[in-house]
């Protein structure tokens, strides 16, 4: 209830804002600001069909949202500001066939049936199999006419009242003003959401690589929103850092990487800042069908530099950050695998420096034959500019990794010692560098005694040993370390 009520002090803070700018266009259409969190505040600012009296009007506004929120309606008149609404329903009672029927009860129709006949009567009540006519309700005759393929089509009369083809608010709207109208009716509408795609292509060394960043909105409110213009909104909800679980391998490496360090420089930006939030405007108004997804490019950029980096994280576990663990046997799970990944500094200097919105990137390499293949995809969460992005985009297929414990054993009641044997084999025809990354899960107060190669401490629980493997060559580290309390 708190996170609705917040929501909702942000949607008008927004809506606000928008409003304003509207008031000086003057203009009549559709403006759709959607949200990560499937659900869009929509601005329909239209010139009503029918001119107002002075005093109470019953209005028609068609063509809402499907999935509106009616608590969420927010009415204006452009024209005369001291116009109200004192009552609003929302009607979703579309027209179907057993609506129809149900509003024909009592009331002459005509059915057609696939032999050829026809029947004319008062229906007098219907269900999923048949209808029951009368030529007379007194007299009969009766008729029983099954439904399904034997009917080829029903004739009515002029459409019910109440009846709607389309979700309509229904007001009871005060004006002091008479004439012709126009409005803006502001509210939110749920099931319709937007996402950023990256197309990414290597150059043939893996030193570099272009960027397309499309979006991607995908609309099931039920309606459709012609030529509307469109903003985007990009933002993180509040997270716990006390409740993760640190995992293994690029899981872990991503969250420990040190940060980059701020600049002054700005690439070429779409967005803009709104609060704690970002912004994007797509170029021109687009129209949003029901039930339709449409992608828009938005993010340009080319020979972004990058880093190929080989990880091996040989321990296999998921841990804590908090508590010590004294269990001899925690941490032997081993895990062959050495995971590929692309390094990007979000930086103008490297042509980027621009916000990056959550989404997915997908990882194409040219062949031998020119034509662009797929090599992997992952998932970037929002990045500010002058931060790095990690795409994890598969693991090696000549390179192998194999990590023992080869001693365990306690020196005092608070003192133990460990020590590991970390094996790399590297089949490729080119020398490789390969980071060992190395948890010390079982606490904070630790010294490494000895080690066959140098490392890097990444943080207070995390080293790394760069490790070279020659063509078809192997290459051993091994190490030593003290934990105490």
């Amino acid at each position: 209830m708190k996170r609705n009520l917040l929501t909702t002090i942000g949607i008008l803070a927004i809506a606000g804002s928008a409003w304003a700018q509207a008031d000086r266009e003057k203009v009549t259409g559709v403006r759709l600001t959607i949200y990560n969190d499937n659900f869009a505040l929509v601005k329909d600012r239209r010139t009503l069909e029918e001119p107002l009296r002075k005093g109470i009007n019953e209005i028609r506004f068609r063509d809402v949202a499907g999935t509106i929120d009616a608590t969420s309606v927010h009415f204006r008149s452009l024209t005369d500001p001291e116009a109200a609404v004192v009552e609003q329903n929302y009607e979703f009672d579309l027209v179907n066939a057993d609506k129809l029927l149900a509003k024909y009860i009592d009331k002459p129709i005509t059915a057609f049936t696939t032999d050829g006949h026809m029947y004319e009567g008062i229906l007098m009540s219907f269900d999923g199999r048949q209808l029951v006519l009368a030529e007379d309700c007194e007299k009969g005759p009766i008729y029983m006419v099954e439904r399904g393929e034997n009917i080829q089509r029903i004739r009515f009369g002029t459409l019910p009242e109440g009846l709607l083809t389309r979700p309509t608010l229904v007001w009871e709207l005060a004006a002091a003003k008479e004439g012709t109208h126009t409005v803006e009716v502001s509210y939110v509408a749920h099931n319709i959401r937007w996402r950023a795609d990256y197309n990414l292509v290597l150059n043939p060394d893996d030193t570099a690589l272009d960027v397309s960043g499309w979006v991607t909105v995908q609309n099931n409110t039920g309606t459709a929103y012609q030529d509307a213009a469109v903003k985007l909104l990009a933002g993180d909800p509040r997270f716990d850092v006390r409740q993760q679980q640190f995992s293994f391998g690029q899981e872990y490496y991503k969250t420990m990487l040190t940060k980059l360090a701020p600049t002054e420089q700005k690439g070429e930006d779409v967005s803009r800042v709104l609060g704690e939030y970002r912004m994007y405007d797509l170029p021109e108004p687009t129209t949003v069908n029901n039930n339709q997804v449409k992608q828009i490019e938005l993010i340009k950029a080319s020979a972004v530099p990058v880093t190929k980096t080989y990880l091996y994280d040989g321990a296999k576990l998921h841990w804590q950050w908090f508590g010590q663990v004294w269990d001899a046997d925690f941490g032997k799970e081993e895990n062959k695998k050495v995971n590929v990944l692309i390094e990007v500094e979000n930086r103008a200097d490297r042509n980027l420096g621009i916000a990056l919105p959550q989404g997915k990137c997908r990882v194409y390499k040219k062949d031998t034959d020119g034509s662009l293949e797929f090599i992997g995809e992952d998932m970037i969460d929002h990045t500010a500019r002058d931060e790095r992005v990690v795409l994890y985009i598969g693991d090696a297929f000549d390179i192998v990794g194999e990590r023992k414990q080869t001693d365990f054993k306690k020196i005092s009641d608070r003192v133990y010692e460990e020590a590991f044997e970390i094996k790399l084999r590297n089949h490729k025809k080119e020398a490789v560098l390969v980071k060992v990354l190395e948890k010390l899960y079982r606490w904070s107060e630790w010294k490494v005694l000895t080690q066959s190669h140098d490392f890097e401490k990444l943080n207070a629980r995390t080293i790394i040993f760069p490790v070279k493997i020659e063509p078809d060559g192997e290459a051993v580290v091994t190490y030593r370390v003290r934990y105490s309390w």
